[in-house]
């Protein structure tokens, strides 16, 4: 199926690979810096992809061969009164809200910088594919700001909060190596092969049932936090959501059957 762009510029692309969405940064001569048109595109491509039932995993990419996205173009920033900024907000939060929000398994492909909100769009994906030249990190303070997409919230979720106040606090890059060690990326491959292990990695979670997916996402993404008691009622309702559903019932008989299940979806 040929690419499918969002927004003027067509900086951002879905190519569909049976199951598995990828969602594509291409806005090579800024190495996909957010401006307020690239965050838009990543919004629009996020509400087709929540609205599109046959999508079971996105795997967010980039064409840049050094970069997987720098984070807010600060260029555009630096020509934006404070009321133009205060516009931009919304906007730019919304490419970061809809990549978080959506409803699937979400894998992200690093290769090269992932800096600032770049790193913010990584951590927005349940899951991070990094090769060995990525550098990742959160240096909003070095310019004045925080970390605005996500990354106050959603690294201490993934390392603690003494680790994460270290790395927002000294706004330090984090070479591959220690990304893994630290858990800031959560597989290590070969250089040049971050794209690729991720829309393997996101294929074989598409075999699963699609209702499945969504609920197990659901229940970890909003039961995060709350105490054990609530949490486990969460899964509950979650577990309610597809006990009774046709890819039940689909999973079951072909277990019994040893055959590959044909999830209908219901």
């Amino acid at each position: 199926m040929p690419q499918q762009r969002f927004g003027a510029d067509g900086w951002v692309a879905i190519e569909r690979h049976d199951h598995v969405a990828e969602l594509i940064m291409d806005r090579p001569k800024a190495m996909n810096a957010v401006s307020t048109a690239m965050a838009d595109s990543l919004a629009q491509a996020c509400d087709e992809l929540a609205a599109d039932r046959s999508v079971r995993a996105v795997v967010l990419t980039s064409t840049h061969e050094r970069a997987f996205c720098v984070g807010a173009d600060l260029k555009e920033r630096n020509s934006l009164t404070d009321a133009e900024l205060m516009r931009q907000r919304p906007r730019t939060r919304a490419a970061y809200t809809g990549v978080l929000e959506l409803p699937v398994p979400t894998i992200a492909a690093v290769h090269g910088f992932a800096l600032g909100g770049g790193y913010e769009l990584a951590l927005a994906c349940d899951l991070i594919v990094a090769d060995g030249t990525a550098t990742v990190g959160l240096p909003e303070v070095s310019v004045g700001v925080i970390p605005g997409g996500g990354g106050t919230q959603l690294l201490p979720r993934r390392v603690g909060a003494a680790r994460a106040a270290e790395l927002v606090f000294t706004a330090r890059r984090v070479p591959a190596p220690e990304a893994a060690e630290l858990g800031l990326v959560d597989q290590l491959v070969e250089e040049g092969r971050d794209r690729a292990e991720a829309l393997e990695l996101a294929a074989r979670i598409a075999r699963n049932s699609p209702l499945g997916l969504r609920a197990a996402k659901r229940a970890m993404r909003l039961g995060h936090g709350l105490d054990l008691r609530t949490g486990l009622d969460l899964e509950d309702g979650a577990w309610r959501s597809v006990a009774f559903s046709g890819d039940r019932t689909e999973g079951v008989a072909a277990f019994n059957e040893k055959r590959e299940p044909q999830w209908p979806g219901e």
